[in-house]
């Protein structure tokens, strides 16, 4: 393979959001998104920078090094997209490396696309619905799939920035309920909430309280789980 990864950082830090929360990790973040979510809080990994470029050994050493010489085993594929079609054969050397020096790996999916090849190999898949206001679409089949052949190996989060985000998520997860109790499939997997915190904004206090109270009244369907990275160092700082 000639093409190097492409790699905005590698970075220990502990889980901020998700089921996850809590959990100290080794993230590995990919430069390049094609995906354009409005409210993205990691632009500057949009560019698909060549100049970034590093190969498999310094990306496998660099794990390494942050997870304290190999003692932090958890790693979480982010990005950037790590599943835009040009970073996926880069992806898949990545997971077959740690696979083979038993870490346990986390992909960040966009929710845009299921890639198959990769998703049979990581340990767990935390997987986007886009809400309205991101401007970007999650097709439903795609959360469908991951019931018929990922159960157990995965969490949905979605991330609600008012009531309109909130109305789109229950739509959906009522639709896709609809559909597999139809096939007398399981909907038995977490789907996750997480009140919206932007750059340059205090701790959304209320949005955090409606969401609570929105849930509650249609249901409890959801876990609604706050970004605690952005709570304790605020929601600009990187590598936390």
């Amino acid at each position: 393979m000639t093409k190097k990864h492409l790699i905005n950082s590698i970075y220990r830090a502990t889980e901020g959001e998700g089921i996850f929360l809590g959990r100290p990790q080794i993230f590995v973040r990919y430069q390049g998104c094609a995906v354009g979510c409005l409210n993205c809080d990691s632009k500057d990994t949009w560019d698909f920078s060549e100049e970034m470029g590093v190969s498999i050994d310094s990306v496998m050493n660099q794990i390494h090094l942050e997870g304290l010489n190999g003692a932090i085993k958890n790693v979480s594929i982010t990005g950037g997209d790590p599943l835009h079609p040009s970073h996926v054969p880069h992806v898949l050397e990545l997971v077959k490396r740690l696979k083979d020096k038993k870490y346990y790996i986390n992909l960040e999916a966009a929710g845009t696309r299921v890639v198959d090849e990769i998703f049979d190999l990581v340990d767990f898949i935390s997987f986007d619905y886009k809400t309205p206001s991101t401007g970007v679409k999650t097709p439903l089949r795609n959360i469908a799939k991951l019931i018929a052949q990922y159960p157990g190996k995965f969490q949905v989060k979605a991330v609600v920035a008012d009531r309109v985000d909130f109305v789109s998520t229950l739509e959906a997860f009522k639709a896709v309920s609809a559909e597999k109790f139809e096939e007398n499939m399981s909907m038995n997997f977490p789907w996750v909430l997480t009140p919206c915190f932007n750059n340059f904004e205090e701790f959304p206090m209320d949005r955090f309280k409606d969401i609570l109270a929105w849930n509650e009244e249609s249901g409890g369907y959801f876990r609604v789980i706050g970004q605690q990275h952005k709570w304790i160092f605020g929601p600009d700082q990187k590598q936390v």
